[in-house]
């Protein structure tokens, strides 16, 4: 798995780059099959501002999160993310239960 950080308006800190990294491990524990992850963080004003694209096998998954500040916002980030990874998850499981059924069948 290959992990790319991005700030816009902020820089990326040895610490904050650690805490997104060990965030994002959570993830493929769940998950094995990621392949790439882009994560952007920003700072508007006030507002922390985390995006990620995840590249996953037959699909790419993105969510963003906005907090008061930016380890809020990557938690959140990681939290919608593995949300959306456990439906992935989900939905492979269904299809290749189909497959097997419909091979059964015929």
């Amino acid at each position: 798995m290959q992990i790319n950080i991005t700030g816009q308006h902020l820089k990326i800190t040895t610490s904050l780059k650690e805490y997104v990294e060990k965030k994002f491990e959570k993830l493929t524990r769940h998950f094995d099959h990621v392949i790439n992850i882009h994560v952007i963080l920003t700072v508007e004003k006030h507002d922390h501002h985390a995006e990620a694209s995840l590249q996953v096998s037959r699909n790419n998954i993105f969510a963003e999160a906005t907090s008061d500040g930016m380890y809020a916002a990557v938690d959140s980030l990681v939290d919608k993310l593995d949300r959306q990874i456990v439906k992935h998850k989900e939905k492979l499981k269904d299809h290749h239960q189909r497959d097997v059924e419909h091979h059964i069948i015929h």
